[in-house]
C-alpha cells in the first residue's frame, strides 16, 4: 500500500511539473470548451514541423508510386471543399489563418482521411469511392479531421502517453512486481487514455459539424456519413468501452442533438 501511494505521489508530481493549461479553440455554438492539459516540453510548433516532414514523405512516396492524384475530379472537389472549410477555421482558432494548409488525395482502397498538426490534410480515394460520398459528406469528414488539428488532439495524446510512461517508470522504481506494473499500466490506459480519446472524437465531431455548416455544407450529411461508415464496418467495430472512437449510435445521437444549433449558420451561409 505504501509503495502504491509513493507511485501515485511521484507520478502526480512529475505530471504536474511542466504541464500547462491550454485553451486551443473557442467553444463555438456547439460549446466545446473543455480545458486541456499539455506538456510544455511538447510545443505546438515543434510537433507541427515534425509532422510536416512526415507528411511530405507520405506525399512524395505516393507521387513516386503514381498514387498521388493532383488533377482528377475528386482531387479538385477536395480542394474546393478544403478552401471553404479552411476559411472558417479562424472562427475557432485565429492563428489557423497563418497555417501552411495542404490537401492531397492518394489513390488507395483505404477508407480513411486525416488532418495532422498545422493543417496537413490527406484523403484516400477509397473513402470517397467506396462510400460514394457527396460534397456535404466529404465536408463532414474533412471538418472532423480539421477539428482534431485545431484542438491539438495529437499533442494532447502525446502528453497523456508521456504520463502513462512516467507512471510505469515510477512503479518499477517503487519495486512493484512486473504483473502489478502491467495491471496498473492497463488500468491507466483504460481510465486515462481511451475515455479522453473518445471525448476528443466527440469534440471533433461537433466542431467539424459547425465548420461545415459555416462553410455552407448541410450538417445533416454528418448523419448519412456515419450511417455509411457503420455499414462499411459491417459489425467489425470493437465495443465502445475499448475503442477510441464512439460507437456509431452514440456518435449519431450526439450529432443529431447538435444539428439544430448549427442549422442557422448553414442557412445563413447558403444565402451569402
Amino acid at each position: 500500500m505504501k509503495k502504491s501511494l509513493l507511485v501515485c505521489a511521484l507520478s502526480a508530481a512529475v505530471l504536474l511539473t511542466g504541464c500547462e493549461t491550454v485553451n486551443t479553440t473557442s467553444g463555438g455554438v456547439v460549446g466545446v470548451d473543455r480545458t486541456q492539459y499539455m506538456l510544455s516540453l511538447l510545443s505546438s510548433s515543434e510537433i507541427s514541423q515534425s509532422y510536416a516532414q512526415d507528411y511530405q514523405q507520405t506525399v512524395s512516396k505516393a507521387s513516386s508510386q503514381g498514387a498521388l492524384d493532383k488533377n482528377g475530379v475528386n482531387a479538385k472537389r477536395l480542394q474546393v471543399i478544403a478552401n471553404r472549410l479552411i476559411a472558417q477555421a479562424p472562427t475557432f482558432r485565429p492563428d489557423a489563418a497563418q497555417w501552411n494548409w495542404e490537401v492531397n488525395l492518394i489513390r488507395s482502397d483505404e477508407i480513411n482521411a486525416n488532418c495532422g498538426p498545422g493543417g496537413k490534410i490527406i484523403f484516400y480515394s477509397g473513402l470517397i469511392d467506396k462510400l460514394k460520398l457527396t460534397d456535404d459528406e466529404i465536408a463532414a469528414v474533412m471538418g472532423h479531421e480539421i477539428a482534431h488539428a485545431l484542438r491539438e488532439h495529437s499533442r494532447e495524446a502525446m502528453s497523456k502517453a508521456y504520463g502513462v510512461n512516467v507512471t510505469k517508470q515510477m512503479a518499477v522504481l517503487a519495486g512493484l512486481s512486473q504483473d502489478a506494473v502491467a495491471m496498473g499500466s492497463n488500468g491507466v490506459t483504460l481510465l486515462m487514455t481511451l475515455p479522453n480519446s473518445r471525448e476528443n472524437e466527440n469534440e471533433a465531431d461537433l466542431i467539424g459539424l459547425e465548420l461545415a455548416a459555416r462553410a455552407g455544407y448541410n450538417p445533416n450529411a454528418a448523419i448519412s456519413l456515419w450511417n455509411k461508415m457503420s455499414q462499411a464496418a459491417d459489425g467489425s467495430a470493437p465495443p465502445e468501452l475499448l475503442s477510441t472512437h464512439p460507437a456509431s449510435t452514440s456518435r449519431i445521437a450526439s450529432l443529431q442533438a447538435a444539428i439544430p444549433k448549427v442549422m442557422p449558420l448553414y442557412e445563413q451561409a447558403k444565402k451569402s
